[in-house]
């Protein structure tokens, strides 16, 4: 009986993890946009990886915050996490993958999307902030201010709580972002557009780089 209630709770994380992303986030920036939601919630016990050939952004704000939820094993965590936001953004050739483990029979299974392979018809979003654990990539900065007090860069609102608005941040016009890798624990967007977008399953790890 206990090995059974074991399986159980991994099946559940497996199934929440299945749920297409893009539809969570499409959800989530519907009810931001009517004012239904705070942006801020409680983030999953596993992060996730994304790559891109190239992501064009405009207002950039850059700072640091708190990305609060709990484990897989439901214990409560915090990830310190640098969060950008642009007020627009268009992606190119863009892919996210999230590794489940101990998925009962299979191991770890992987979800890879992908969207915006089309440089014509790139990822768009508006309303976009990242939280971010890692990052590399060759970047252009317009315009850009170092050493601004979070609050007068622009907080992503809902989130003030989990922001020293006395810190460091940074804020540009535009920022060009090109050969993208970074790990990020949450994506939030007002509008989210995926163009040409592909969702597969993979027994054990497959992850965008």
């Amino acid at each position: 009986m206990e090995s059974q209630a074991r399986g159980g709770t991994r099946w559940k994380r497996f199934a929440v993890v299945m749920v297409p992303s893009v539809a969570a986030t499409a959800a989530i920036g519907v009810a931001l946009a009517q004012g239904a939601l705070a942006a801020s919630f409680s983030v999953s016990g596993q992060s996730f990886k994304v790559s891109a050939d190239e992501l064009v952004g405009y207002d950039f704000v850059q700072y640091g915050s708190l990305a609060e939820g709990t484990d897989l094993k439901g214990k409560e965590t915090a990830h310190p996490v640098a969060v950008s936001g642009f007020s627009r953004a268009k992606i190119t050739n863009m892919c996210q993958s999230v590794v489940t483990p101990d998925v009962p029979f299979f191991g770890s299974v992987s979800l890879e999307l992908r969207a915006g392979t089309n440089p014509k018809k790139p990822v768009r979003a508006t309303n976009l902030y990242l939280d971010i654990a890692d990052l590399k990539a060759d970047a252009t900065f317009n315009n850009i201010d170092i050493g601004v007090a979070a609050r007068d860069a622009g907080i992503q609102p809902g989130t003030e709580k989990k922001v020293n608005p006395f810190g460091f941040a940074q804020r540009a016009d535009k920022a060009t972002l090109t050969d993208v890798e970074q790990t990020a624990w949450a994506t939030t967007a007002g509008t989210f557009k995926l163009s040409n977008l592909s969702m597969k399953l993979h027994k054990g790890t497959k992850e965008c780089y």
